[in-house]
């Protein structure tokens, strides 16, 4: 059971027979509210004048019809934030903008090095005190931008002072641009409307826009649209290394990441875990909802009838955004037990990672005082050791369970009858993608991108 938290989701939109942009900008915004739960933003440029929106809630708290009316234009970029760098201080709330040259911006990542952007800023005498990683990108595009007028040659001089995984969207007056690392750790998509262009997190986007997908933008890429000119910078060399993450939890089912069907992934992985497994069980059950596309596999897999046997309460916000404080008591309001389904019956329940262990505590305990004979955990990931630095809040080394303990230790701990978890190459495979194509960070520590020796271990 995770506590992960993702970091952002990113949106932009250029139409030229639509004023009005700022509204499909929010529908995507809707799509990918998984992404992040913390704040909202949308900015757009009506050709004379920036407008831009944002505070504190989700999408449906953060716009009204009021404040939809005031985004006017034919370009505009929206996100979601998920406060894993400066908290809930609204000032950290995106996109970032200035009025002064119609520059707006918003980033999905993390940049676990920031000091060549914050030496250029002081050698640029630009005062950047109290700003996140986000926003010292901003402060350093927007110093470029005065000086060159050109959102090519800004993200080309600043290239070099982005040391980190960043998915971004901007835009420059009337033109909608977009860049992703080296890497492409974060996902960014492109996709075509009748008339313009659509970028955005993930796939989902598209869909409720009525927008229909084109591919991915590259790593190390940059796309300038202005209408319905698009143009391609390949800024850096790319070499793909998309999160794997993305298909164990972050993205949607519905999505399609570097090409791939997310639900297509977390089934196969569910059958793998099936295939590898001799526990005998009545039912097989999903923890709700990311562990459901898994749940199925196994099921189809092994022959074991797949039951609804917890229920999820949907007001009931996702307990890993909140505070370790209350997190326990959120825990015990968000799942409820169909009890037919598994009083006096043989469980599997299935996954799709297991990171503090907590909460699959709490759950395991729950099925069982309403009659679960046995509780056997089926986890469609591997078992998480090492931190993330690239846009994902994991906890610290000492706070992920599997690097602190070993499966049987784990088995007790949670108080399951069984626990295992899917092997690194068999969800290699389940995704679709070569290994050389995938970070894994996660599963095995090595890091595609520098980060701080001093982090990657810290108890």
């Amino acid at each position: 059971m995770r506590s992960i938290n993702e970091k952002c989701a990113v949106i932009g939109v250029s139409n030229t027979r639509d004023f009005d942009v700022a509204r499909l900008v929010y529908l995507g915004l809707w799509s990918l509210q998984h992404r992040g739960q913390d704040s909202s933003g949308i900015a757009s440029f009506d050709g004379v004048k920036l407008h831009v929106h944002k505070k504190h809630g989700l999408v449906s708290q953060v716009y009204e019809e009021e404040s939809l009316d005031g985004l006017k234009g034919q370009v505009a970029i929206g996100h979601n934030r998920y406060s894993t760098s400066g908290g809930k201080d609204d000032a950290y709330n995106q996109p970032y903008y200035y009025i002064s040259i119609n520059f707006a911006f918003a980033h999905n990542g993390n940049l676990p090095f920031t000091d060549k952007l914050e030496e250029y800023l002081l050698q640029n005498d630009v005062s950047h005190e109290g700003y996140n990683d986000t926003g010292l990108m901003s402060l350093a595009l927007r110093q470029e931008l005065k000086k060159t007028k050109s959102i090519e040659k800004a993200v080309t001089n600043c290239w070099p002072l982005f040391t980190g995984a960043f998915s971004c969207v901007g835009l420059y007056e009337d033109t909608l641009f977009a860049f992703r690392d080296s890497h492409g750790i974060r996902p960014l998509s492109l996709g075509r409307t009748t008339h313009g262009y659509v970028v955005a997190s993930e796939t989902v986007a598209f869909d409720i826009i009525g927008a229909d997908y084109i591919r991915d933008i590259l790593p190390g890429e940059l796309v300038c649209i202005k209408g319905e000119d698009l143009e391609s910078h390949q800024i850096a060399k790319g070499e793909e290394k998309i999160d794997a993450f993305e298909f164990v939890y972050l993205a949607r089912p519905d999505s399609r990441i570097a090409g791939m069907s997310v639900y297509t992934a977390r089934y196969k992985a569910g059958r793998e875990l099936a295939k590898a497994s001799q526990t005998k069980a009545d039912v097989v059950i999903a923890t709700p909802d990311s562990g459901l596309s898994a749940a199925t596999g196994y099921a189809h897999e092994s022959g074991i009838p797949l039951e609804f046997g917890l229920l999820k309460n949907r007001y009931i916000g996702r307990t890993f955004i909140e505070p370790e404080k209350i997190r326990k008591n959120s825990v015990e309001l968000k799942f409820n037990v169909i009890v037919e389904s598994v009083a006096g019956k043989r469980v599997i329940l299935v996954d799709d990672s297991l990171v503090r262990g907590n909460t699959l505590k709490h759950v395991i305990s729950l099925l069982k005082s309403y009659g679960a004979k046995e509780v056997h955990v089926k986890i469609a990931s591997p078992p998480i050791k090492y931190p993330d630095f690239y846009g994902i809040d994991t906890p610290k080394n000492n706070d992920l369970i599997a690097s602190e303990y070993s499966e049987e230790e784990i088995t007790r701990i949670i108080k399951a009858d069984s626990l295992e978890f899917l092997v690194l190459d068999k969800f290699i495979e389940s995704t679709g993608l070569p290994k050389s194509r995938l970070n894994l960070s996660s599963f095995n520590g090595v890091y595609p991108i520098p980060v701080p020796e001093n982090k990657k271990n810290t108890n």
